[in-house]
């Protein structure tokens, strides 16, 4: 059963998200952090390589920022879904990995986020990629 809409949950979890983009689009680690909770888990979409943390994904980051021609991610919401259940929502999506120099598409696919409010501000809980092409 899907949760009723919610206009002002959605909202926030779209802008944080695009704040991420923004963040990991100009390599700024500082920025990641506040969006990440301290027990955050991603599941890597091709190898499903699991990076369990805050300060394993931020390092995970660094060290692709510092790749000679790094890859650009971005993330794009297509469904936000709230919990009735509590300050919960799990967000359904696209993403997209491009080379920073060329632009050329590297990767894509499909992706689920489960965000948690935490005090005013929303926060990343768990991401699974599913690598399409």
């Amino acid at each position: 059963m899907t949760a009723p809409a919610d206009t002002a949950t959605d909202l926030a979890i779209r802008l944080r998200r695009a704040a991420f983009n923004r963040a990991l689009a100009e390599r700024d680690l500082s920025a990641i952090q506040p969006i990440l909770a301290p027990d955050a888990v991603l599941v890597a979409g091709t190898d499903s390589a699991l990076l369990s943390g805050r300060k394993a994904q931020l390092l995970a980051w660094k060290r692709e920022f510092a790749a000679p021609d790094p890859t650009t991610y971005t993330r794009t919401p297509d469904r936000i879904e709230p919990s009735p259940a509590g300050p919960m929502a799990m967000e359904h999506g696209h993403w997209q990995g491009v080379t920073a120099a060329s632009g050329t598409m590297l990767a894509h696919g499909s992706y689920a986020a489960k965000w948690r409010k935490v005090g005013a501000d929303w926060v990343i809980e768990a991401e699974i990629y599913l690598t399409l092409g």
